[in-house]
């Protein structure tokens, strides 16, 4: 019989369907964001910046590329990378987005599609944080059908050349290379373009209100020549960047449940020592209410992830129920930030609490990596066999 009540952020006991190693994994990176992140990143948040040298640590801290195999990579189990999603996202979404381009887009490409050399040359750096790494596919005319992508390479000798342009780009002005996807005679193929080559330049989005403490930039490319070892040797069609797609939509679901589960917490303290009428405002019953509402959602996106993660360690899991945890769990961290603002009162839109923060990131969440809608239809369309945007 149980003893006492249960945790309000475990409350289902998900914890102990979780193997040492992973609560190891989820517990050191716990402990990093509360230390390193948490105490900064709401002046980063309210100065637009994220500091370049977080990159070097969060590769100390063995997280890039966590979950692949070899070349300086941790080979963790989906599951485990999941966990540091989680704690990550608990932090900040910007954080989470380092981590998830730098892992599952940029290296997860190189890794599933590219040559061994280039294998070689760029993942143990990119693991260990001494190179960043942006992955080009959304285009400013191009976001949720990335068939209609108008950047495009041709032939030019031994060499190709590359013109468009990639917008609402992650680590942009900061990555050492982008993989950078384009059309071709061939099909869609991936290249991959160093900082620094002649026709490729950035330039940051400013003015952003969501995911401030991250980086977002518009990489130009204007007759950029590449060598043909530049190109990702293994795909040549939108296979390519929607199967690294599904990799960072994996990571997002626990993200979003580690958003949720920071906003609850925060409500949770605030209303035990909030007084009103002479009274804590959790005594409440509207207040408790509220609360169980988001204990409601948080246990549920964590259950949610964990059977997921667990379905793909097992190799059954399919991309449509990522959709489903993608639309699902960022759509109920949305609920519960919404929710614990209103907890907090006033104290809700500032930065000295961190639910307006994760509140505002949510809001790209919610979008980038397919949008709700398109999420949605993705469900719709394995429930009825008919795809509604096709």
């Amino acid at each position: 019989m149980a003893s006492q009540t249960p945790s309000p952020t475990d409350f289902l006991e998900l914890d102990g369907s979780l193997s040492d190693e992973e609560r190891d994994i989820r517990d050191t990176v716990r402990a990093f964001v509360r230390d390193r992140i948490v105490p900064n990143v709401g002046e980063w948040f309210e100065e637009a910046r994220i500091p370049r040298e977080l990159a070097r640590e969060l590769g100390k801290l063995g997280v890039l590329g966590m979950h692949l195999e070899g070349y300086g990579c941790a080979g963790t189990s989906a599951t485990a990378y999941g966990l540091a999603c989680m704690e990550l996202e608990a932090g900040d979404s910007g954080l989470r987005s380092l981590v998830s381009v730098q892992g599952s887009l940029a290296m997860f490409a190189i890794w599933k599609w590219g040559s061994e050399e280039q294998k070689q040359e760029w993942l143990p750096r990119m693991a260990a944080g001494e190179a960043i790494g942006c992955f080009g596919l959304t285009e400013p005319d191009s976001g949720s059908d990335p068939g209609a992508m108008r950047t495009n390479a041709r032939r030019d000798g031994d060499d190709w050349i590359v013109n468009g342009r990639k917008m609402w780009i992650t680590n942009g002005s900061l990555a050492d290379v982008a993989v950078v996807w384009a059309r071709t005679d061939e099909g869609v193929r991936g290249f991959l373009v160093p900082k620094g080559t002649p026709g490729f330049t950035t330039n940051d989005i400013h003015r952003k209100l969501s995911l401030r403490a991250s980086v977002t930039s518009e990489l130009v490319l204007d007759d950029v020549r590449l060598p043909a070892d530049a190109v990702l040797p293994e795909v040549s069609s939108l296979r390519g960047p929607l199967s690294c797609l599904n990799e960072a939509r994996f990571g997002i679901i626990w993200g979003a449940a580690g958003a949720a589960r920071a906003c609850f917490e925060a409500a949770l303290d605030y209303s035990k020592t909030r007084v009103q009428f002479g009274k804590p405002i959790a005594s409440f019953q509207i207040q408790q209410q509220k609360l169980a509402m988001m204990a409601l959602e948080v246990n549920r996106a964590a259950l949610l992830a964990l059977h997921l993660g667990r379905l793909k360690d097992e190799g059954r899991l399919r991309p449509e129920q990522v959709s489903m945890g993608k639309l699902g769990n960022v759509n109920a961290a949305l609920e519960v930030a919404r929710t614990a603002r209103q907890v907090l009162g006033a104290n809700g839109v500032t930065l000295e609490y961190p639910v307006i923060r994760h509140m505002n990131n949510l809001e790209s969440v919610v979008t980038y990596e397919g949008t709700a809608d398109v999420h949605a239809l993705v469900v719709g369309g394995a429930l009825t066999g008919i795809q509604a945007f096709r």
